[in-house]
């Protein structure tokens, strides 16, 4: 499995932005799909984004309808890193963000949990009102 390991994440106020990183180990992440999910206090862990690998070096994206327009999914494979850049952060954003992998590619859309083989800890981002 892969070992992953979150960072960022904190306290943020209201319409603020703030970003969580995910390092990843192995040779091969370039050819990992990489995604983030999130756990609402009292809430079922939902699927946030992806950075989808799907062949060559040709990758796409996709993000929850919730988010779109105010996240974004990046990757620096030189890193083995993924970031999720978040911007105006409203109070229901409050959550614990877990990076996943697989180290296949996704042709399609790739939203549930069972998917992803690799989590991490997942850093909490608490926004308040």
């Amino acid at each position: 499995q892969v070992q992953l390991v979150e960072s960022g994440g904190g306290l943020v106020q209201a319409g603020g932005s703030l970003s969580v990183s995910c390092a990843a180990s192995g040779d091969t992440f370039k050819s990992y799909t990489m995604a983030w999910f999130r756990q609402a206090p009292g809430k079922e862990r939902e699927f946030v984004a992806a950075h989808r690998w799907i062949g060559s070096n040709v990758y796409s994206t996709d993000y929850a309808d919730s988010v779109k327009g105010r996240f974004t999914i990046s990757r620096d494979n030189a890193k083995n890193t993924v970031l999720l850049q978040m911007n105006n952060l409203p109070p229901p954003d409050t959550a614990v963000y877990y990076c996943a992998a697989r180290t296949s590619r996704a042709l399609s859309s790739v939203t549930g949990e069972a998917a992803f083989p690799s989590w991490g800890h997942g850093p909490q981002v608490p926004v308040s009102s």
